[in-house]
């Protein structure tokens, strides 16, 4: 049984008839520091890792929005001297069409950096070999989540700025 196509304008909503592209992906910062080199390098290498992950739009205009991911990786030895630390600013612009509010919200801090992560994480690896230290692969990670978690803090944050609220 064949379905009839509905007429041109029916059934869509919002969200089917948004338009995402990315038009342009580049590095804007690329940063590397080994402050201990080479004496690092004559060490057995037990570093205590920590990795920030931050993103941050503007908007173009003209439906345009640049989406900056930055990741920052720090290798500590174990007497807590810095060893190594990278930063990188990946970015895009991408065009967003039929999205506003929250929705537009959502897809700048979630589907934008993950097309950015697979980037940073080719980059960091790579220039932590080229720095001569142990491959550094990131695990993927899960924006939605992340978005979700901002949201929950703000929303507590708001309610303990405001009492009256319940």
């Amino acid at each position: 049984m064949a379905q009839s196509e509905p007429a041109r304008g029916e059934g869509l909503t919002v969200a089917e008839s948004a338009e995402l592209s990315l038009e342009r992906f580049y590095l804007k910062d690329l940063s590397f520091e080994s402050p201990l080199a080479p004496e690092v390098f004559g060490e057995r290498w037990q570093p205590n890792m920590q990795v920030d992950i931050n993103t941050r739009t503007q908007n173009l205009g003209d439906d345009r929005f640049e989406v900056v991911l930055t990741v920052t990786a720090q290798a500590k030895n174990p007497q807590g001297k810095t060893a190594l630390i990278v930063e990188i600013q990946q970015a895009g612009v991408f065009r967003v069409k039929g999205l506003d509010g929250p929705r537009l919200q959502r897809v700048l801090a979630t589907f934008c950096p993950n097309l950015l992560f697979p980037y940073v994480r080719e980059t960091l690896d790579s220039l932590v070999v080229k720095g001569s230290f142990p491959a550094l692969m990131l695990a993927p990670v899960n924006f939605d989540v992340l978005y979700e978690q901002a949201l929950r803090r703000n929303q507590a944050n708001q309610a303990a700025k405001d009492p009256t609220q319940h």
